[in-house]
């Protein structure tokens, strides 16, 4: 495991110390974990997202050819 120094701003500092206090992580450490954690989760799902909203190609590969040409 890896340990990341970083420093707060006053502002930030206090998000985390509010997330320990309502529960969210064990500890301040613990919190900062889950809250990459649900960043990532979070990022993955719009990646889905776009991904599934992009147009596919389907059908066979001559006539989209043809259609792109």
């Amino acid at each position: 495991m890896t340990t990341l120094s970083v420093p707060l701003n006053k502002e930030l500092e206090q998000h985390v110390e509010n997330l320990v206090e309502s529960g969210y992580g064990a500890n301040k450490a613990d919190a900062v974990r889950k809250a990459i954690q649900a960043a990532a989760e979070e990022q993955a799902i719009q990646a889905v997202l776009k991904a599934s909203s992009e147009p596919a190609l389907s059908g066979n590969l001559r006539d989209l050819a043809e259609k792109i040409i």
